[in-house]
Parts: structure tokens; C-alpha cells; sequence
């Protein structure tokens, strides 16, 4: 496997502890709330898409989406390597929208990523262009240092997104600093799975709009801390009971 791309820089120059952690957030239904609106716009031009990729009636083309999200953590790669698709034009088809009005997340979203100790990067299955107009709408794209999205998770040409281990264990090596000082903030429990078995540390931000969230129960053993949203992140950041924080507490 060659090697995994440096995150897109957002920002220069600021200045970061060496002992500091390094915060892996995802995107949608972690630092917004994509459910709201966003996927429904994603799930509806996706389907079509599908339908006119591959020729199928529009209930076929949705079912095909769906299970190859299950299976590979993106209807895209489904696509690509079962049908020949050309997944960077599909992807940008399905994410070619004005996502301003239909943006919502957490009052003071921006104040409370501040107030997290260390470098923050947004990790994402979603393509690039995607993510930056979703940070800018909520106005913290200049709180992030970086942006690792789909377009930069594809060594040798083929998609390696999360869940793979391979990506998180690239992830820690591409960082250069132990993998117990990065953590990874997510909405989808296979990603934090792998993102533990990677030797990263782990926090699951809870959102009732995330497929299967419904069949979770409890916390299970790879997850650090279980919050509903970022302000109970900072909260158990600031008292040390997350990987990576506890040496600053």
C-alpha cells in the first residue's frame, strides 16, 4: 500500500505543543447534524445517481446504495469496484448542493473546538470539496488544521476510507506521534472499532440520526467516552478521562 496523503492544511503557522493531542473529528452527525436535512439530500441524489449509473429502477438503485454502504463504509466504493464507476465524478454529483440553509449544529460550536487542547483535524468519508463548504457554512473551517476526506484515502488509486484499519494505522504513521495521543471523535461505532484496534484513543458522539444507532445499547469495550455532544466532550477532556488528555488534566 503506498503511502497516505498528508491532510489538506487549512490553516499555518499556529504553534502546538508536543505533548498535545491530536483530535480526528468526523463530519457529518459529529460536528453537525447531517440527519437534519444534509442526507436527505445526499440519500435522494445518490439513488439517482445509482439509477442512472448502472440503469436501474429507482427502489433497485436505493437498495444497491445501502448495501454497499454496509459493506464498505461508502456507496461510492460499491460502485467503483463492482461497476467501474468513476468514483470521484459520482461522489461529486451527489454532493453538488448548497448545504448553507440546511446546516445545523450545536450552539457555540466554534467557541468549544477552541477550547480544545492541541491539533484538530476533520477525517471524513465525504469528498474534500464537500467537507470545506459544510466547515465554512458553520463557520469553523479556520478552527480545524487539517482535512483528511475521501480524495486524500486512496493509495494505489483505490479507496481506503474508515472503517479500514490499514487507513487508521497509516493515519498514526502519516501523524508521526503516538497513536495513544490521537483521538478520534465519530458518530459510527465500526469507525471507532478499528480506530481502538489502531491503538488510538476513542470518543463516541452519540447521534439518534446515525444508521444502526437504534441497535446500540451500552458502551462497549472500544469506546473511551460516550457524549451526546461537543460541549460534554470538553467536559471530560478538561477532567483528563480521555486517552491523550489525561497527562494535561
Amino acid at each position: 500500500m503506498s503511502p497516505l496523503r498528508a491532510p489538506s492544511p487549512l490553516r499555518r503557522g499556529r504553534p502546538v505543543p508536543p505533548d498535545a493531542p491530536v483530535w480526528l473529528f468526523d463530519l457529518d452527525n459529529t460536528l453537525h447534524d447531517a440527519s437534519h436535512a444534509i442526507f436527505g439530500m445526499i440519500d435522494q441524489r445518490m439513488s439517482a445517481a445509482v439509477a442512472q449509473a448502472l440503469n436501474l429502477p429507482a427502489d433497485q438503485a436505493n437498495v444497491l446504495r445501502q448495501r454497499y454502504w454496509k459493506r464498505y463504509g461508502a456507496t461510492a466504493i460499491g460502485l467503483a469496484r463492482h461497476h467501474g464507476v468513476n468514483l470521484r465524478q459520482f461522489l461529486a454529483t451527489c454532493h453538488d448542493f448548497d448545504v448553507a440553509a440546511l446546516v445545523r449544529a450545536e450552539t457555540g460550536l466554534k467557541a468549544r473546538l477552541r477550547e480544545l487542547p492541541g491539533t484538530r483535524i476533520v477525517l471524513t468519508n465525504a469528498p474534500a470539496h464537500y467537507a470545506r463548504r459544510v466547515l465554512k457554512a458553520l463557520g469553523v473551517l479556520q478552527e480545524f488544521d487539517g482535512l483528511w476526506a475521501i480524495d486524500h484515502m486512496m493509495p494505489m488509486g483505490l479507496p481506503r476510507p474508515k472503517p479500514s484499519l490499514g487507513l487508521m494505522r497509516q493515519i498514526v504513521a502519516r501523524l508521526n506521534v503516538p497513536a495513544r495521543r490521537i483521538i478520534l471523535v465519530e458518530d459510527t461505532l465500526r469507525n471507532l472499532k478499528a480506530a481502538r484496534q489502531a491503538g488510538l484513543g476513542t470518543a463516541y458522539l452519540y447521534h439518534p440520526g446515525t444508521p444502526f444507532s437504534r441497535q446500540q445499547r451500552g458502551r462497549d469495550l472500544y469506546v473511551d467516552v460516550r457524549v451526546n455532544r461537543l460541549s460534554a466532550l470538553l467536559r471530560q477532556a478538561h477532567a483528563g478521562r480521555i486517552p491523550g488528555t489525561r497527562d494535561r488534566a
